[in-house]
């Protein structure tokens, strides 16, 4: 069974990614993460979700341009693809398998790995881009939840750096950033 959740969060937190991606004026400005720009947060999204998808599942996205063609079309072409196939009842509810997380629903599977990476790389790009944006604080207490008791697992993956310290009081969006292997207090020089 698809979950309307998981389609609701991917337009909500997909769709912020959206207008950042509108709103950057300058693709080659460093982003927080180290040897990436704009351009390389967008990209990342673009290239690694369809191969993991096809990876667990029967379905091909539709590509759109290149990053280095157009990073505002080829987002805009995915993320219109993964909203669709969340939308789609009959598609959403596929079984998606994976050595790593196992089967569960495909759009289990999109909200828990890929629209939860958009909600992070938010945040590196609305800093590469000078944008101000707020993550949303109930989402990354839950994610930040989620992460703690696989730290180990995340950070032998090889896709997160080690955690930044940040102090026991700090808003819980700069703690899910400094976990994730940010320094809440990066800003494009």
């Amino acid at each position: 069974m698809s979950s309307p959740d998981a389609a609701e969060r991917h337009r909500r937190h997909a769709g912020a990614f959206s207008d950042l991606v509108r709103g950057t004026k300058d693709w080659e400005a460093p982003a927080p993460v180290a040897g990436w720009t704009a351009r390389d947060v967008v990209d990342h999204l673009v290239v690694w979700f369809p191969g993991f998808l096809r990876g667990g599942s029967d379905v091909d996205l539709t590509p759109g341009p290149s990053v280095a063609e157009d990073p505002v079309a080829a987002w805009e072409a995915q993320y219109d693809a993964v909203q669709a196939l969340l939308d789609d009842p009959a598609t959403a509810s596929k079984a998606f398998t994976d050595p790593h997380t196992g089967s569960l629903p495909l759009d289990q599977a999109v909200d828990r790995f890929y629209t939860a990476d958009v909600f992070m790389h938010s945040w590196d790009l609305a800093r590469a881009s000078g944008q101000d944006f707020a993550l949303d604080e109930e989402f990354a207490a839950e994610l930040l939840e989620g992460a703690r008791p696989i730290e180990q697992l995340m950070r032998d993956s090889g896709q997160y750096g080690p955690a930044v310290p940040v102090p026991d009081d700090a808003p819980v969006t700069d703690q899910l950033i400094g976990f994730i292997g940010r320094d809440p207090a990066w800003g494009a020089s």
